[in-house]
């Protein structure tokens, strides 16, 4: 892991992580869940293998257990409990990308390997990813 990303990952963790918390969020970096009575609402950060930027992945699956996408439900001692579910266990069709701009682009990722402007990328670009967190919850809440 590089020294960027390192940097990158705490900034979340002191910013974001902080925030999902509040908003009852449970796990570990980079996976998050938060039980409810009807869903469990799943939230991943999901780094670029080339480095210098990131998407958030999230989903809700059933608080009881998942289908997966294969379509065949898990047997009951293969099945991923709700504490260690992620988004990336829901099909690609139930999950929604949290980014900044447009698939397929560089500007489609939140980007830590180059900002305009002066201060530290790094916990500008975690306070980026806060004005995202409203528009998963609408998302969360969408039937």
């Amino acid at each position: 892991m590089s020294e960027e990303h390192e940097r990158m990952v705490k900034a979340l963790k002191e910013i974001v992580v902080a925030r999902l918390r509040e908003q009852g969020f449970k796990g570990s970096f980079p996976h998050f869940r938060r039980p409810g009575e009807e869903k469990i609402d799943l939230l991943t950060f999901q780094f670029d293998k080339w480095g210098g930027g990131f998407i958030i992945e999230i989903s809700k699956c059933p608080p009881g257990g998942i289908t997966t996408y294969l379509g065949k439900e898990l047997p009951p001692d293969m099945q991923i409990p709700p504490n260690k579910v992620t988004a990336w266990h829901m099909h690609p069709s139930e999950r929604f990308r949290l980014q900044p701009g447009h698939a397929g682009s560089p500007a489609g990722w939140f980007r830590y390997d180059y900002s305009p402007g002066s201060g530290d990328v790094f916990e500008k670009t975690a306070k980026e990813v806060l004005q995202f967190l409203e528009k998963a919850e609408k998302w969360w809440t969408a039937e």
